[in-house]
């Protein structure tokens, strides 16, 4: 458990009264604030659908209640995930997690109806996808959230995916990011077709456009060659807050030249420290400073009375999470072999993995084939035998362990030690019950880290940029965007 430091001087109850820093961090720089971000569960192993607390993910009730939880607790934002296709094992739909829901952009533009400050951020492929489409989508929302949409902007990564599109098939690597570059930089040029100053509206005189050129774009290269007018104005944001997930060298290059936050998935300390030293050096390469991207990982929490029932609690939801067919199916990824008849409570299977093409499952990120799935399932033996662990109990080791374990106390000294000690700049919380999950955190958690003045009270800008602290954009120039697009 990490130490829980102080609470920093302030009123009776230690609450500062604002949002501003107070006191020192562990290296003498005034404390950092802690910008908090909610996942809605699906789309992994997290979620315990089956828990009789858990509600619909589909019914549009279960986000808005996570949503107006979220902004009662001042959070930065909501993230959606999305999957293009439902994921399959042995050829059937994998039932044991979530695996669909809801259009994101229909999703996010009606919580933008029952929220006013949460920020907004959906996952949108740029592999299946058209920029104009896309940047008019964002523009969009960003005008009826009046601020407050963000993209996190990912590349699709199989064949299987693809089938359920026109094109069908998939990029190599290098491709899809270089894609996903010019894709970006194609939809920044259609957000920056509009300076906004453009429309007057002057009824008197009947001019509505100051500028008869406002819109107009035109862009060529290898992936994309458009020209026209974008039909969406300048949103307030200039553009959306563009997020980043990959964690190759490519996919951190990409978020230090391109995005301005970076979901990870490290809220361990010495690993957060780790990559966040090397994604922050980084940035200077490509004419950007220290604060100009946000890390946010992604991190689980289990709370208790105490932290003793905290722990309690973490072991019985890690069973929850990771149930016997849960645990054959993450080995059934490696070994791509039927093990429908191994035992989960006993060890890990004696053969070796199918090297063969065929892949029994199918749409999910985890699968691994040829020699690295040898080379996984070495180490996987490896670890089980030094630690004595059964096949489902190696599962809840690598993938079921949650970041914050313990009494709101404890957890919100956790998260602090993380953000102060240079690890993350904050947190994207994944509870793992629909819709209630963060009630407790909200709470409990969130006014403990307001006490010691490093989240805060109050909103104090409209935009999620504000929130985030984020300056925005600068406007790309039309002359020289076009200049690029011709070379």
């Amino acid at each position: 458990m990490s130490n829980v430091q102080n609470s920093p001087q302030g009123d009776s109850r230690g609450n500062p009264g604002s949002t501003g820093g107070h006191g020192a961090g562990p290296t003498g720089k005034p404390l950092k604030q802690i910008h908090l971000g909610v996942h809605f569960p699906g789309v992994n192993n997290t979620t315990v659908w089956s828990d009789p607390r858990s509600g619909s993910h589909i019914d549009f009730a279960s986000f808005a209640h996570l949503a107006r939880t979220a902004e009662r607790a001042k959070f930065d934002f909501l993230f959606l995930a999305e999957g293009l296709r439902l994921r399959e094992q042995h050829g059937r739909v994998y039932d044991l997690d979530v695996v669909g829901r809801p259009d994101t952009f229909t999703v996010l533009a009606a919580l933008a109806a029952v929220t006013e400050r949460l920020g907004l951020t959906g996952t949108i492929n740029s592999t299946f996808n058209e920029p104009y489409e896309v940047a008019r989508q964002f523009a969009s929302l960003d005008h009826l959230s009046a601020g407050r949409a963000a993209w996190n902007v990912v590349t699709s990564w199989d064949a299987f995916t693809g089938e359920n599109f026109r094109r069908g098939g998939f990029l190599p690597r290098e491709q899809r990011y270089e894609r996903a570059r010019t894709f970006l930089h194609t939809a920044w040029e259609l957000f920056d077709s509009w300076q906004g100053d453009e429309i007057v509206a002057d009824k008197e005189s009947g001019i509505f456009l100051a500028d008869p050129d406002a819109g107009r774009f035109a862009h060529d290269d290898r992936h994309f060659t458009i020209s026209g007018r974008f039909n969406v104005p300048r949103a307030p944001q200039g553009r959306p807050v563009m997020f980043q997930a990959g964690d190759s060298d490519e996919g951190r290059e990409f978020a230090a030249s391109s995005a301005d936050a970076i979901f990870s998935r490290y809220s361990e300390l010495e690993k957060g420290q780790a990559f966040y030293r090397d994604v922050k050096s980084r940035l200077a390469r490509h004419g950007r400073s220290h604060d100009d991207l946000k890390i946010l990982p992604a991190a689980t929490f289990v709370l208790g009375d105490t932290d003793a029932e905290a722990a309690e609690l973490s072991y019985a939801v890690s069973r929850q999470q990771v149930s016997g067919r849960t645990a054959i199916a993450f080995l059934e990824r490696v070994w791509n072999r039927d093990l429908s008849d191994h035992d989960p409570d006993g060890p890990l299977p004696s053969v070796d993995p199918y090297l063969g093409e065929t892949e029994l499952s199918q749409g999910r990120a985890g699968s691994v084939a040829g020699r690295e799935a040898l080379r996984q399932a070495a180490e996987w033996r490896e670890l089980a035998e030094a630690k004595k662990l059964s096949s489902r109990e190696l599962v809840v080791e690598l993938f079921g362990k949650h970041s914050f374990v313990g009494s709101p106390a404890t957890v919100a000294g956790q998260i602090d030690e993380l953000v102060q000690n240079d690890a993350a700049d904050g947190v994207i919380l994944v509870p793992h019950i629909t819709p209630g999950g963060l009630d407790e955190f909200a709470d409990t958690v969130v006014p403990l880290l307001q006490e010691r003045g490093v989240f805060r009270v109050e909103y104090e800008g409209e935009t999620l940029r504000d929130h985030l602290g984020l300056r925005r954009p600068p406007r790309l120039a039309r002359e020289a965007g076009r200049e690029q697009a011709a070379s």
